[in-house]
């Protein structure tokens, strides 16, 4: 299958594949689509590791990293950025995430310290991110939740790297075009992860009648061949899939949320700021019912919340795979409406050579009804 984005990447099939797991990356990569690393989740020496570790996979195969460069972030001090946003959060904040910890019984772990990663989610510590990834052989660098700093477009286009941009509002692809960006994500409501209000179906036209040249990918609600050829009658030239490699065997979710995700149905999705500070679709749970009662404290912005609520989830986490019936209550992540269509977990490359077959399959089908 040919398309502007295959062309563009040099890739076989226009599937891009979205995951902070390296190795959903390298799969993705290696079974002819072009995998995307979640950079944002890593600090800067993680990340070199890990694309390190990618480039030895895939031998020389394109591949793209992903940061979040949000706009609209709480300051704070550079000379201590971490200890400085974090005296931000207020007590009562600190006193709600230990009470429900307290609630369900979650007992204490082992933790990372995941502040650094944190203040990654500021536009300071993205550029960091932007420093380690341009050492490496990236194809594509894509930008989320906001315009691409100046700087980032620039480097890219000096080293001949494509820069794409996650849009949810034909507004925010106009700015992306002024700004220089080279493909955009129409990306609808029904993805995981931060979106927008505006469905998929609606979203893509729109925005491939606003990008002229530039590629369109469609993203939010693809997880199978049928989705797959409708984003391209929709004039997508392929499409950037997320939630659908949670029920992949190379990602690193905990089986404990992937067996709530095989469990679930396309209604049991949420958008919510709990976890991020801004409006993120995830598998609701007794998590997000205890944030909306009466009485409890309204999250913070970014990166306060993630900062605020990082350790809890990795205590729930540990707590969910070792069979905690309280954690089992809480346990969540990003994923969007395809969930309901998970079955079984399956390797990643599978799903991209099986999506791209069905996809070809499905179009063939309807050529014929012409």
């Amino acid at each position: 299958m040919r398309t502007a984005l295959t062309d563009l990447l040099g890739v076989e099939h226009p599937v891009v594949g979205f995951n902070r797991s390296p190795a959903v990356v390298a799969a993705v990569t290696n079974a002819g689509g072009f995998g995307v690393l979640a950079a944002s989740v890593y600090g800067p020496e993680e990340l070199d590791a890990q694309l390190t570790w990618i480039e030895e996979q895939v031998e020389g195969k394109p591949y793209g990293v992903d940061l979040l460069v949000p706009e609209k972030f709480v300051p704070g001090d550079p000379a201590d950025l971490v200890a400085s946003m974090r005296a931000q959060i207020p007590e009562e904040h600190f006193a709600f995430v230990r009470g429900l910890l307290e609630k369900y019984d979650i007992p204490p772990a082992p933790t990372v310290d995941h502040q650094q990663v944190a203040a990654s989610l500021t536009t300071p510590g993205a550029i960091a991110l932007l420093d380690t990834a341009f050492k490496h052989r990236i194809a594509l660098i894509a930008s989320a939740l906001g315009t691409p700093p100046p700087e980032l477009v620039a480097r890219a286009k000096e080293l001949g790297v494509v820069t794409a941009a996650l849009v949810g509002q034909a507004r925010h692809a106009e700015r992306q075009i002024a700004a220089g960006v080279d493909v955009l994500v129409a990306q609808g409501t029904e993805a995981g992860g931060h979106t927008g209000t505006i469905a998929t179906m609606v979203l893509t036209p729109e925005i491939v009648d606003i990008a002229g040249e530039r590629p369109v990918l469609a993203a939010g609600g693809i997880a199978d061949g049928r989705q797959m050829a409708a984003a391209l009658a929709l004039g997508a030239s392929g499409v950037w899939c997320g939630s659908v490699w949670l029920s992949s065997a190379e990602d690193v979710a905990v089986q404990a949320i992937k067996n709530k995700f095989l469990a679930a149905s396309s209604a049991d999705t949420l958008r919510s700021p709990t976890r991020t500070g801004k409006p993120a679709r995830q598998l609701r749970t007794a998590w997000h019912d205890e944030w909306a009662a009466p009485g409890s404290p309204a999250p913070l912005p970014l990166p306060l919340q993630p900062m605020l609520v990082d350790e809890a989830w990795q205590r729930i986490d540990a707590a969910a795979e070792a069979g905690h019936e309280g954690a089992l209550q809480l346990e969540s992540f990003f994923v969007g409406q395809v969930v309901g269509s998970f079955r079984d977990i399956r390797p990643a490359g599978e799903i991209t050579r099986t999506m791209a077959a069905d996809c070809a399959a499905r179009i063939r089908e309807l050529a014929e009804r012409l």
